[in-house]
Parts: structure tokens; sequence; C-alpha cells
């Protein structure tokens, strides 16, 4: 329920707090003086698109806020826990704020959420009814959400599963579909990937493989270089055979070495550098003989290996060119063909499978179906007979309703039946859909008639009704805020109305006020008592709210509404 509602800069609405509670509440005003903006608002704290240029004129951003009266441990408290926000003492804050660019921002129990959030909560606390919500009950789409909203929690629990089952039947029919249709497409797709792939296992290559090659090559192909270069460096290092008197590396470190350990007896600073001249020594033979090993180890036929390499190389390259990239990336192939290859190469077992599935979900899905057909046409006959007793309390008592249930012999998301609401307004006329035969009077009540029905099976704790009295008068207006009285003592109830004989019946009368500062006009929220409420009526009545005929006669309609409500 809906404790109290703020608005701040909203359309002509300055700044009001609406003080809403239980009951029935009535919001009536002047043309022009911003009663809409109270459904707007509440709107908005329900998840409704933002709109720019709802903000107030002059104003940087229209903001609404809202407190709720809710269960502190129920499934909207979860879901405001789930945010982040909380419900304290049984109380949950909404807000939402519009600014002037069209930015939107929401918050849900103190903390700042998503829109989404807002109309997730608004399913459960709030249905509103507005001028377009009367006219979509013409909507074949309407009028079956109607018959399943007053069919109730069993209906309803079916319907989920039927979804549930309709869409994966959906799912495995177009891609059974999709095999089917591209079997030889997939079957020719196979073949050339397995022809590839048979290529690429056929040479094996391996990982760097490229690179150990190019180095290979390299040193195939520049051999006599390196045969001349390393044998001059053995000889340099260390020659067999001393040519012109001329010392190697090793005999001449060894002479070094010898000269000073001939002196060294004569100075201590010398032993270290003897020692140093030793190693290099040694080191100079260990580099000699690997130059020895090196130089065995060359092979003589590098000609015939040079061959063999650059084979291997032009064939490696050949499919690198085939598949693109480079050597990774035809690795990258063989891993990720296989997998392909194995998909499609299943596709008949898939094809199978799916036939089978699609066959067992499409019989789920009829039987479902018909189950939901059962349900809708048990309920129809019920909320027929209960709207037509409610249509005679509004006025139509000749009126009576039908709800037809045919089967359209196609599966849909809600089955495979369309609703339809008739409606024979007086006794020898032909029933007729609502959509074609009801005027917007007779809509608004049997939209009324509707609700009130429905509430008994799926209540919900609040009802907001703009204008639910378009084009309807006298009586049939009285019996209209009779019916919304009566509604009001399950839900809390919010009416925008022109009507003193609707606003008549409300236990909370809120009038939107029009002022003026020569430039702006600007509206405010009163709530109305005693000779205020006089006048307010007397106005509906008569457009004057000091006449003393309209005030006698909007006293007699209190009088008249307080006893009919009791």
């Amino acid at each position: 329920m809906i404790e109290e509602l703020g608005i701040r800069d909203l359309g002509v609405i300055a700044e009001a707090t609406l003080p809403l509670g239980a009951g029935f509440t009535a919001v009536t005003g002047e043309t022009g003086a911003g009663k809409t903006m109270v459904v707007t608002a509440l709107g908005l704290l329900l998840g409704a698109r933002a709109d720019a240029g709802s903000v107030r004129a002059g104003a940087k951003q229209a903001w609404v806020e809202g407190r709720w009266l809710v269960p502190g441990d129920g499934a909207i408290a979860e879901r405001v826990a789930e945010t982040g926000g909380e419900v304290e003492a049984g109380e949950l804050l909404l807000g939402r704020s519009v600014s002037a660019e069209g930015r939107s921002r929401a918050v849900v129990g103190g903390r700042s959420a998503p829109v989404g959030v807002l109309s997730e909560l608004g399913d459960q606390l709030v249905v509103v009814h507005g001028q377009a919500d009367q006219q979509r009950l013409r909507s074949a789409a309407a009028q079956r959400e109607a018959l399943d909203r007053f069919a109730g929690p069993g209906l309803q629990a079916v319907l989920d599963e039927y979804r549930t089952a309709f869409t994966a039947w959906r799912t495995d029919a177009a891609e059974l579909d999709r095999l089917r249709a591209d079997h030889e497409a997939r079957a020719r797709e196979a073949d050339e990937l397995r022809a590839a792939l048979d290529e690429v296992e056929a040479a094996d290559p391996q990982p760097g493989e490229d690179v150990e090659l190019h180095e290979r090559a390299d040193r195939l192909s520049n051999l006599e270089e390196l045969r001349l270069a390393a044998a001059q460096a053995r000889a340099l290092i260390s020659a067999e055979d001393v040519v012109d008197d001329v010392p190697d590396a090793v005999a001449l470190v060894d002479g070094a070495r010898r000269q000073l350990e001939r002196v060294a007896e004569h100075d201590a600073a010398l032993q270290p550098i003897s020692e140093m001249l030793t190693n290099a020594g040694f080191l100079l033979a260990d580099a000699a003989a690997e130059l020895s090993g090196y130089l065995a180890g060359l092979d003589a036929d590098g000609a015939r290996e040079l061959e063999i390499v650059q084979e291997r190389r032009a064939l490696l390259g050949a499919l690198v060119r085939r598949h693109g990239g480079g050597l990774d990336d035809v690795l990258e192939f063989r891993r990720n063909g296989g997998l392909r290859l194995v998909e499609l190469d299943s596709d008949d077992e898939r094809i199978e499978v799916l036939e089978a599935s699609v066959a067992a979900l499409e019989a789920e899905v009829d039987r479902l179906a018909s189950t939901l057909s059962e349900l809708r046409t048990e309920a129809a006959g019920r909320l027929a007979t209960a709207v037509t007793a409610e249509l005679a309390a509004l006025a139509m008592p000749d009126a009576q309703l039908a709800v037809v249930v045919e089967s359209t012999g196609d599966a849909t998301t809600h089955g495979r039946d369309a609703v339809s609401i008739l409606l024979r307004p007086h006794p020898g006329a032909e029933p007729r859909p609502v959509s074609r035969g009801a005027s917007g009077g007779e809509l608004s009540r049997v939209m009324l008639a509707i609700e009130v029905v429905i509430a008994g099976n799926d209540p919900v704790p609040t009802f907001v009704f703009d204008e639910v009295d378009a084009g309807v008068g006298g009586g049939a207006a009285i019996e209209i805020g009779r019916r919304l009285a009566r509604l009001a003592e399950r839900s809390q109830v919010i009416v925008v109305t022109h009507l003193a004989q609707v606003a008549a019946f409300a236990t909370n009368h809120l009038s939107v006020v029009k002022g003026t500062d020569g430039q702006v006009t600007s509206s405010s929220v009163r709530q109305l008592v005693g000779t205020e409420r006089e006048a307010e009526m007397a106005r509906l009545l008569s457009g004057l709210t000091d006449s003393a005929s309209g005030l006698a006669h909007a006293r007699e309609l209190l009088e008249i509404a307080a006893d009919r409500a009791a």
C-alpha cells in the first residue's frame, strides 16, 4: 500500500505531498491543474519510461518519492535486499529522478538501483489503469491476459510449464531444420576439411620446426666458410706444426707463465697473475679441443642435407600459404579442424537425437496446450457470470458478458487459444466483441467490473484508475463510485476523476489546485475535508464553488454515497 507520495517539479506541480493510505482516494482538480501528473508520478516509481518533457519549466530535474507499507519478510523485501536496499519497519522508500536532459536515476530502499528493479516491484505492488488501458481491453491479448489472471495460480503454473516446453520445442525444431537444410553443404565442408587435415597430418609439422629448419639451412649454405674459419681459429690457438717459428696462443701463454714463475719468489704479487695465466692455458686448450670436435663433426655431405632441408621448408611453406598466417596457424588449424570435423561427422547422429526430442516436446506442448484450453474454458464461464452480475450493479442491468475460448490450431507462446470478450448490452441485441461493440462508457464499466471480479481471485495491493469514468455520467457514475468503494475494502484504490458521483465515495479526497504567479503556472495538492470538500464537489457538479444549490446538491450526494457505501 502507498502511504505517501511526494512530487517535485513534475509537469505543472512545483511541489506536493499526497497523503494516501488505505481505502479509496479520489484525486480531482480543474482541467490542466495536473491531476494526470499524479498518475505520471506513480508510473515513474513503477519503472515507466522517463520523459525529459515532464520536467517542470525552469527546473533542473523532477523528483518523485513514494513510501510503501510492505511485509518485512516477503518476496518484495527479498528483492529489495538483493539490490542493496532495505525495508525498514515495514516501510519501503522508492525514488525516481528525471533530469531536464533526460537522464534518469532510481532509488530502492535507500540505494541506487536499475530502473528495471522498479518495474519488477511495480508488478507486485500496483495495477494501473488509464484511458489507454481501457482501449487496450479491445485487444485479444489483453482479453486473454484478463481471463488468465482470473483463472488464478493453477493456470499460471501450467502456462509456465507450457512456455518452458514450447521454448525448448521451438529451439530444437529450429536446429533440426537448420541441420537438414545445410546437410549437403556441411557434408561438402566435412570432405574438404578431411582432405586438408590429411595433408597436414601427412606433413606432420612440429612446433618451432620452421625456425629450426631456417637455422639449419643457413648453416649448411655456409659450410665451407664455417670450416675455414674454425680451422684457422684452431691453428692460431694450438697449431700442431709451428710454421715459420710463429708460436700459437697456447705456446705464448705458456711462455708468459714460465717467465713469471721464474721470478715470482721475489714478489708475492706475481703469484695470482701466474695462476690466471695457468687457467687461461687450460681454457685455450679446451677451446682448441672444441674446435677440433666441431671440425670433425662438419658433414662432408652437406649439399645433400641442404637439399633435404630445403625440400622440407618448401613443404611447410606450401601449407602456410594454403592456410594463411604462419606455422602456428597451421597447427591451430589441425587442432580446431579436428574438433569441427567431429561435429560435422556427428550430424546424422545429432539429427536423430533432435528428431526424437522434437517429437517428444511437441507431444508435451500439445498436452499442456489442451490443459490450458480446458482451464480457460472452465474459467471463462465463471468470469462471464461474475462480470455480468457486476455490470448489473454498474447501471447495465440488461447487459450480458460472454467469454469465448476458441482454438486457433497453432501453438504460440501462450497456447493455442484465442479469447474473445463479447458484450450484449440489452436483450434482443447480438453479442458483439467489446473491441467493436462497446462505447467508451460501456468499456470503462466492463474494465472496472473485470478488475473487481479478478481482485477476488488475484488480489493486488493497490489499484490506480485514471479517468475510469470517461464517457459515464448520472446513475452509472454513482454505481462506478460504489463499486470502487467496494474494491477498496480489499485493496487500496486511487482514482483520478472529474465526476462528483465517483469522488463522493472516496474516504480520502485530494484536490490538485492550480495557481499562477503571472508567468509560471504551478499546482499543489490539498487534502479536502468538511466545507472544502463540499465546495470541490459543488465545483465538479456545477462549475461553481459557492453556489447555494450546488453546495446543497454536493451535500446530498455525499450523504447518498455514505448510505450506499454502508
